[in-house]
Parts: structure tokens; C-alpha cells; sequence
């Protein structure tokens, strides 16, 4: 079942040392069902606050997020996360890992089973042979690719990801963006995840977003909803050339660090 949410008026304040301040204010968007949607901004925009209140582990000071309808009411098995840095299990090989969330979504489900989904995602992200290796026996890029397939192989209706690629060397962030696209097309035999994106790269929001949400900082806000332009499936290489592509780049850079420019009086950025 695909799942949309709704973000109304979220407004999220802090309290630390005597003193308050605004991570969020007045924010609102919605993100259809099916669709991949990336939020984008400078540090401080509270870009991971609002994943945070998307995951129902914090609770926004005012307004609410509703998925299907329904404000959210803490964590729930609806959401699947992916988190910069891995958060694997230590003690458990990378094929467990995947059963073990797994047996938190469904737990009618047999050992046996468990750990054949587990090894036909293992499988979709080329880990296959490395299916009984320990997170301490891994690469960072092999590490999260365990992460991802643990979270799609959970199967959940909506995919909550906060920089999951941040951490990793470019050649393998390239491969990991690839196989999350893959994945998330699908092969006509599954409903596409409704995905949650946060990242700070611009090329990076393009390639894989339906949508763009660009914030501002200090207090957090909706500066501008963009819609991606360009087909899928969308090739790399052949995209990044294209006239279109700088353009569309251009934009987003100036929106980017259009807030900055206004505070201290800047003009635009052009590049």
C-alpha cells in the first residue's frame, strides 16, 4: 500500500542552557504517494529535525505531520530509515542484520523466511557472498549497502533517508545513488516506496528526486517546492551534459544560497 504524507504548519522550538530557539517554523508540504521527494538546505535548516518528527521520535512544538491521514503517533512499521552512518548491528553478520529488521515488521514470518529475504537483497546490492561477514569485516560503501538492503527488504510504504551517502568516497556514493534509483523503479512487480530524502548535495537531489523542497535556515522554512523536470529513467552521464541540466542546476544553486546573499546583502550566485 503506498502511503502520502502531509506536513501542516510543523513548528519545532528548543530549549537549551536558558536558551530557545526555532529549528522549524510554519512549515508545510505534502509528498504524494510513490513519489521521491528530496529537502535541501544549509546546515541548520532542520533538514534532520524534520525526519526526526517524520520517524516519530520527536514531537514538533506545534502543528503536525498526518501519513495517510493520520497524525503521526511515534515510530511506527509504516517507515523505514536509513541513517547517515550505518547503524548495523555489531554482533550480527550483515544477513542477519536484514532478518532482524525484517522480524520487526513481520513477524508471522519463519526464521527460514526471513533469512531467505534477506539473502535475495543481499543479493540485489552485490553482497550476496558476503552474506555471513561481520559490519567490522566491511567496507564503509558495503556497509550501507547492508543498510539500504535492510530497510527495503523490510518492506515498508515510506523510506526516511538523512544523508545516507554523506559518508561515503564519491565512486561508491555514484554506485550506492544507482542502486537506490534501481531499486526504488522497482521491476514492475512492486509499488514504488514513497521516499524522504535529505541531502545537502545539489547534483545529488536532482539525479534522484521527483521533487526538490528547498529550505532556509535559522529558523528552518519551505523557501520553494521545485518539480524535477527530467524523464526516468535518467542517465547520468548523458543528463550532466545537457544544457537543460545547467540551468536547472543554476537555479537551485542561486536559490541554494539565495537566503545567505539577502542576509548580508549579496546579489545572486551565477555559475
Amino acid at each position: 500500500m503506498l502511503s502520502n504524507i502531509e506536513v501542516d504548519n510543523l513548528t519545532v522550538n528548543y530549549t537549551a542552557k536558558n536558551h530557545s530557539f526555532t529549528a522549524l517554523e510554519d512549515v508545510s508540504f505534502s509528498i504524494e504517494a510513490g513519489e521521491f521527494v528530496s529537502i535541501i538546505g544549509s546546515s541548520g535548516c532542520g533538514k534532520s529535525t524534520l525526519l526526526s518528527i517524520l520517524e516519530g521520535i520527536n514531537t514538533p512544538t506545534k502543528g503536525e505531520i498526518r501519513i495517510d491521514g493520520k497524525p503521526i503517533n511515534g515510530t511506527g512499521t509504516d517507515r523505514g530509515v536509513v541513517f547517515q552512518h550505518y547503524s548495523l548491528f555489531p554482533w550480527m553478520t550483515a544477513r542477519k542484520n536484514i532478518a532482524f529488521g525484517i522480524k520487526q515488521v513481520k513477524k508471522d514470518l519463519s526464521k527460514s523466511e526471513r533469512l531467505n529475504i534477506a539473502d535475495k537483497f543481499l543479493d540485489k546490492v552485490g553482497l550476496e557472498e558476503f552474506k555471513d561477514k561481520y559490519p567490522s569485516q566491511l567496507s564503509g560503501g558495503m556497509q550501507q549497502r547492508v543498510a539500504i538492503a535492510r530497510a527495503l527488504a523490510m518492506n515498508t510504504d515510506i523510506l526516511l533517508m538523512d544523508e545516507p551517502f554523506g559518508a561515503i568516497d564519491a565512486k561508491n556514493r555514484t554506485i550506492l545513488q544507482e542502486l537506490l534509483l534501481k531499486l526504488w523503479e522497482g521491476d514492475g512487480t512492486q509499488e514504488k516506496k514513497t521516499v524522504v530524502f535529505v541531502t545537502h548535495d545539489i547534483d545529488e537531489a536532482i539525479l534522484l528526486s521527483d521533487r526538490i523542497i528547498m529550505m532556509t535556515a535559522n529558523p528552518g522554512k519551505v523557501r520553494k517546492e521545485i518539480p524535477v523536470p527530467f524523464e526516468r529513467p535518467r542517465n547520468r552521464s548523458e543528463l550532466v551534459q545537457t544544457s537543460e541540466y545547467g540551468k536547472f542546476r543554476n537555479k537551485l544553486i542561486n536559490l541554494f544560497y539565495g537566503d545567505i546573499a539577502e542576509k548580508i546583502g549579496g546579489n545572486e550566485v551565477v555559475l
